[in-house]
């Protein structure tokens, strides 16, 4: 079957056609790509069924297409419809919940990972990792607002929001989307922005992935770089609470250009507990910023603070310090499960004293708080699909892959100090309500794009809007 055949199946499916005989012909689907298609027995399938995340080892696809065009997408789209094979979208397959993979037909766009940059504008594939989205825009002197993880795919970091190290400053990286190019469940490659299926370039701003169709590329306003300033501080455990206190009074009203993490963690190493973050200034500017919240906790036990080039900063903060970009994209995968909360107020005494004793439980888990504010919250929560714009910050519970029970005894605990609040790109399936815990008074408008561009819901998970 030849790709005109495919589209035409998938045409006469969406009139209400009978539904397929027999078994789906993978060979056909194979041999109409461009890209290449892994099923079980062949070579390199174990390698392209995983995850980041080992926990989803055990799924098994029954095939996963790596497109190298839109049109390999597509094909992938008419194909699982007329065939009746459940899809599954897949950038960098960081999904929390595993839903990067599934038992069906997986659609991989890391094959379509170019980084252009001209006049002020990034065109990004929806395959690129961040890692080498940093490196090919800061060889141009510029970047992007967007996230630590070097890893992570583009596509679910921007269909998700995208919080940053310099969102405070430059907004989430959705904030800085001019256009999306995204293929539809009827086959369609739509370009998206303001005045062109406006309703979907909005839904691709904080929405999620996998729920309205696969994007393909993205084309973002860029920021010029320069060097900045990393620090990180620790503290004595016996300080955890009072230091959770002055970082969240301090953190969300510092100047834009001032962005910090708070992590409380419990690992072999022992408890600890640390402030670090970047600052887009010299190293005087931030001492003296960061002189104002260690009046409020006390001296820390250790201190690090120096100017970096951008290319630098960003590389430290991924944890990649002392490695080539190259060595930077071979991280070692890791089991863990996570959850969140968003923050719309304070802590109390109280609760941070509870939140610092959950981490003092047995176990190796973290509670990561990155601040938020700026040029967030200067955003309508209706102007994109992420609603969360007067958040002070986010509430990351991280645990290694056997620490179910605690992370959910954690957020249910902090449920009651933190309300239902939840980040969409933390995506967690333990969380009931999760539409108004992720979309908020914007689930309404998502489910009615939803019904506009996937009427039979091709794009279906669990979480799916």
């Amino acid at each position: 079957m030849d790709r005109r055949s495919f589209l035409l199946t998938a045409a006469l499916g969406a009139l209400g056609t009978a539904p397929a005989v027999g078994a789906p012909d993978w060979a056909a689907l194979g041999r109409g790509l461009d890209g290449r298609l892994v099923r079980p027995g062949d070579a390199g399938y174990d390698a392209a069924r995983r995850l980041y995340n080992p926990t989803f080892d055990r799924v098994r696809p029954r095939a996963v297409a790596y497109c190298a065009t839109p049109s390999d997408v597509a094909e992938c789209l008419s194909f699982a419809r007329s065939e009746r094979v459940p899809l599954t979208p897949r950038s960098g397959g960081h999904s929390y919940a595993g839903w990067s993979t599934g038992p069906g037909l997986v659609i991989d766009v890391s094959r379509m990972n170019t980084v252009t940059y001209r006049s002020g504008l990034a065109t990004v594939g929806a395959g690129a990792k961040l890692i080498d989205v940093y490196d090919r825009l800061h060889a141009k002197g510029v970047s992007i607002p967007a996230g630590t993880c070097p890893t992570v795919g583009i596509a679910g970091l921007t269909l998700g929001g995208g919080i940053g190290v310099v969102s405070r400053k430059y907004g989430l990286t959705c904030d800085a989307l001019e256009s999306v190019r995204v293929v539809t469940a009827d086959g369609r490659v739509l370009t998206c922005d303001e005045n062109t299926h406006s309703d979907l370039f909005w839904a691709c701003r904080g929405g999620g992935g996998g729920n309205f169709g696969v994007a393909v590329s993205f084309t973002f306003r860029t920021h010029p770089t320069r060097d900045v300033t990393v620090f990180f501080l620790h503290w004595p455990w016996s300080k955890a609470a009072s230091v959770v206190k002055a970082w969240q009074s301090w953190a969300p009203a510092a100047p834009d250009a001032m962005w910090s993490n708070l992590h409380l963690t419990r690992s072999s190493s022992g408890l600890d507990v640390q402030v670090g973050g970047l600052y887009l200034g010299g190293r005087a500017g931030c001492a003296t910023l960061l002189d104002g919240l260690i009046r409020a906790t006390g001296a820390p036990s250790s201190r690090y603070v120096v100017e970096r080039s951008y290319t630098a900063a960003t590389m430290i903060m991924a944890g990649c310090s002392g490695r080539t970009v190259a060595q930077c994209r071979q991280m070692p995968r890791e089991a863990f499960v996570a959850s969140s909360h968003l923050a719309y107020a304070k802590l109390s005494t109280a609760a941070a004293k509870e939140l610092v004793a959950r981490v003092a439980r047995p176990g190796e888990h973290s509670v990561l708080i990155d601040a938020m504010g700026g040029a967030i919250s200067r955003v309508r929560p209706d102007a994109t699909a992420f609603p969360h714009r007067q958040a002070l910050f986010s509430v990351q519970y991280y645990a290694d892959g056997s620490g179910r029970a605690w992370l959910r005894g954690t957020r249910q605990a902090m449920g009651p100090h933190l309300g239902e609040h939840a980040y969409a790109n933390y995506i967690d399936p333990d969380i009931a309500q999760w539409r108004q815990s992720y979309y908020g008074a914007n689930a309404a408008r998502l489910s009615a794009v939803k019904a506009a561009y996937d009427p039979g819901r091709l794009f279906a998970f669990p979480q799916g809007v």
